[in-house]
Formats: structure tokens, C-alpha cells, sequence
């Protein structure tokens, strides 16, 4: 599943691309959250796979001047020894299986030509099942892994569903500075028909709005909608506090994801919109 990157995360990867030795404390600072912010996202950053934080060494700085990539045409029934042979030697700094004319292509680096000429010639040349070997020399590098930005990413779409302008201008600010393409919606028709325009990844909807279960009622067709029904719901209201208090479904019942009470604690609520928002 992919992982879903906010502003926040963005920025503690450019930084720390720069200077794997920064501080959480400095990283924090730059950001502008809190340390611990810094230091619980790099923990589900690192703890998901998403990134690591590792030293890349210059290889001309560390006397390995020749940079080479090694294309190999391979005979299929041997491909993975092959790889696992190239894998255990000191030069090889990459494998990639690749489509096309080429197997494999190796990164390797020299400390001269005489290595590589050995390296071609009593390393390659002995593995069983390599049909062809080219090389291509690295002159200058422009740009590395190390340099890379991650290019942006359409953000989730959430689309907040409810009659009170002020409580969507709210919501709207919020969950913009959590990194969410947000939508607005005054009614469950209007909302409805937003969604099958474009379906969103999480849809916030009040229950009281042009009909005091306008919202009960929206969900209940989402539910019904094959096009629909997978979108993740979070139920909003404050009619347990109301004269309309009777007609709330249990819980258990209601057909969302998930039902909070108005006002909302919008650190809990960013807290179950990324839940929700990862689960589609």
C-alpha cells in the first residue's frame, strides 16, 4: 500500500537528505512542530519502510575513481545465481533486474582500469549463464539517488459534508495544513453528486443539516452505491445534545466508518482522518 507523505514528512526527508546528521531538535526547528513531532515521524518513516538513513560515500574521494555499469545478458534458467553471484563481490555496489535487451545491469566501482579489466575477465567471465557483458563508464555525476526529491504526489481528497459555513471554513483550514485536498459540500445531495463526479478517499459528513438526518440518510445511499460504498465515512453531529437526540441510530448501527461529536478535537480527528484516509 502506498504510503501516504504529508508536508511534514516531505520536509523532514529534504532535510535530512542534506544532512543525514541533523538533529531532531534542528530538523524540528526548521519545520516548525515540536521535536517529538520530528522524532515520532521518524519513527513510522523508518519502522514503514518509507526511508533510511544511511551514508553514501564519494566513491573518487574514497579511491574508486572508475565508475562502471556492467549490462549482462543472461541466460533465464541461471538469472538468479547470477545475481547472487554478483552480489557477493566486493566491487558490486548495485544489481537491477531489468526489461529489455540486458538481464542485469551492475554498478561496480574501481580503484583503475587494470581492476575493471580483471574484474571483467576473471570475475564475470567464470559465472556460468552470462551470455554477453557490456560496459558503460560514469564521466561525471550530475545527479544521484542522494540528490533526489521526491516529485509531488496528488494529495488525498477529503470532501467535509455539512450546512454550517463556519464549521466547513474550520475544517477546511485544518485538514488543508494536514496536506489533504479538501471539497465542501452544503448538503447530502450536493454531496452525492460530488462523489460521483469525483470520487474522494474520505468523505466527513454532519447528520443534521437541510433535514435533521439529511446525513444519516446520505449515508445510507453511499451505502447502497457500488460506486460508493468502499469511500470511508466519518459521521459528525452534535444531535445527542439536541431535542433530536432520540433519533440517533446506536453507534453500531450508524453505515460510517466511524462517528465523533461536535466540537471536535481536531489533533484527535487528524489522528483518525489519516487512519481512515491509509485504510482506502
Amino acid at each position: 500500500m502506498t504510503y501516504h507523505l504529508d508536508a511534514v514528512d516531505r520536509q523532514i526527508i529534504s532535510l535530512l537528505q542534506q544532512d543525514g546528521r541533523t538533529s531532531n531538535v534542528e530538523v524540528a526547528r526548521r519545520v516548525g512542530v515540536s521535536e517529538a513531532t520530528v522524532r515520532k515521524r521518524l519513527d513510522r518513516l523508518l519502522d514503514e519502510g518509507v526511508m533510511r538513513i544511511t551514508a553514501v560515500p564519494n566513491p573518487a574521494k574514497v579511491g574508486f575513481p572508475t565508475v562502471t555499469f556492467v549490462t549482462l545478458d543472461v541466460d533465464l534458467a541461471y538469472l538468479d545465481g547470477v545475481a547472487d553471484r554478483l552480489g557477493r563481490l566486493p566491487e558490486v555496489r548495485a544489481i537491477y533486474y531489468t526489461t529489455g535487451e540486458n538481464d542485469l545491469v551492475v554498478e561496480a566501482w574501481f580503484d583503475s582500469s587494470e581492476q575493471l579489466l580483471h574484474f571483467l575477465t576473471r570475475q564475470i567471465g567464470t559465472i556460468p549463464g552470462i551470455r554477453q557483458a557490456a560496459t558503460s563508464h560514469v564521466l561525471r555525476t550530475l545527479k544521484d539517488c542522494s540528490t533526489w526529491v521526491l516529485p509531488s504526489q496528488s494529495p488525498p481528497s477529503i470532501l467535509v459534508v455539512d450546512d454550517d459555513a463556519d464549521f466547513l471554513e474550520v475544517m477546511r483550514l485544518a485538514l488543508t495544513k494536514e496536506g489533504y485536498a479538501v471539497n465542501l459540500a452544503h448538503t447530502g445531495q450536493e454531496a452525492l453528486a460530488a462523489m460521483r463526479v469525483a470520487a474522494p478517499d474520505l468523505v466527513i459528513m454532519d447528520i443534521m443539516m437541510r433535514g435533521v438526518l439529511d446525513g444519516l440518510r446520505t449515508a445510507k445511499e453511499m451505502r447502497a452505491d457500488s460506486d460508493l460504498r468502499s469511500i470511508p465515512l466519518l459521521m459528525i453531529s452534535s444531535i445527542g445534545q439536541s431535542g433530536f437526540a432520540g433519533l440517533l441510530p446506536e453507534e453500531e448501527d450508524l453505515p460510517a466508518d466511524n462517528f465523533f461529536v461536535k466540537p471536535l478535537d481536531l489533533p484527535t480527528l487528524a489522528a483518525e482522518v489519516e487512519r481512515l484516509v491509509r485504510s482506502r
